[in-house]
């Protein structure tokens, strides 16, 4: 006969028995894409060359004029870095005073306080003009919202080159409505400011609205219940939480607009409402005649910082934007 096996439970403060010792997981090895390698060196050399124009015009602008027609010594080689750094070739001595010339003799300084009265005016009305009317596409339904909607995103499609002449016109017979303290005419800051607005307004809109789509719907719902109107719902609420997208989109509108040349060529004939773009085209032309190359490139420099600045300081905030639509 055999003992019966008595079941023993143990306490409920005992230790818990050692469980025996996991195999170590071996090391996953990640093997080189070839497509990652090959899509790495594409923009490795998409951005050397995209900075050696940018390098090369700065690096001139601090050079004298003999510098700049003289040939560097480029007898070590051919390879690849010599010839890059023959054509930078960096100065020898760091000449300010081409910036002086350039931004006195040359009147850049008066272009380039034009362009900012300009810029700055048209930048607003374009990010408060587009911003609400791309809020208004997007969270309210209404008759013809769709087919206004694709009337901006047509504007995309619409050449400046097409309008210009009757951008002339319309922009002389406006000669009663003020804005910013002087009337609409031709060499006026007014006129050419409701140009740069009506022509980044279908952009701005397209992009914006897209942007606003995106916005959790909770708190404007919320806020309505609390007795939010529409004005404080826009201006307190939703306009804070699209601050990524307003800033991408100034940062484009401010670049289309601080290079733009064909609007104010038609629009801002006289000389001394030249912007910084006809005023650079201007300087080409006489320094080609003069022979001040220094100076070209020195006024070239000064038109370039205000776009690194811009850029440098906000492009978290760009990349942001750009990436807010793909994480609804």
């Amino acid at each position: 006969m055999t003992a019966a096996t008595e079941h023993v439970t143990p306490p409920a403060d005992a230790p818990a028995p050692a469980a025996p010792d996991a195999a170590p997981v071996p090391a996953r090895r990640e093997r080189l894409n070839p497509l990652n390698l090959l899509n790495s060196g594409f923009l490795v050399l998409w951005g050397i060359f995209t900075a050696f124009p940018l390098l090369w015009a700065v690096m001139t602008a601090f050079k004298t004029n003999r510098e700049i027609l003289s040939l560097p010594d480029c007898r070590a080689g051919w390879r690849f870095w010599v010839w890059l750094w023959c054509m930078v070739d960096p100065p020898t001595s760091l000449e300010f005073d081409n910036f002086t010339r350039a931004w006195t003799q040359a009147s850049i300084g008066v272009y380039f306080i034009n362009s900012i009265i300009v810029v700055s005016g048209s930048l607003v009305l374009t990010m408060l003009l587009g911003s609400m009317a791309a809020y208004a596409l997007a969270r309210y339904e209404f008759p013809g919202n769709r087919i206004i909607y694709f009337g901006f995103v047509g504007g995309i499609m619409f050449p400046v080159f097409l309008a210009l002449v009757p951008l002339f016109f319309v922009v002389d017979n406006m000669k009663l409505i003020p804005v910013v303290g002087q009337y609409i005419t031709l060499n006026s800051y007014g006129g050419l400011i409701l140009v740069y607005v009506a022509y980044s307004l279908p952009f701005t809109v397209f992009f914006m609205s897209a942007f606003f789509r995106t916005l959790p719907t909770e708190l404007a719902e919320a806020a309505a219940i609390d007795g939010c109107g529409h004005f404080r719902l826009f201006f307190q609420v939703m306009l804070p939480m699209a601050k990524p997208g307003l800033v991408s989109i100034g940062i484009f509108n401010f670049i289309g607009q601080w290079n733009q040349y064909v609007i104010p060529l038609v629009l801002m004939p006289d000389p001394d409402s030249k912007v910084l773009a006809q005023g650079l085209a201007s300087l080409a032309v006489s320094m080609g005649y003069r022979g001040d190359w220094a100076a070209l490139f020195a006024g070239l420099t000064l038109a370039l910082l205000p776009l690194l600045a811009a850029y440098l300081l906000f492009q978290r905030q760009v990349q942001a934007g750009l990436s807010a639509g793909l994480l609804k």
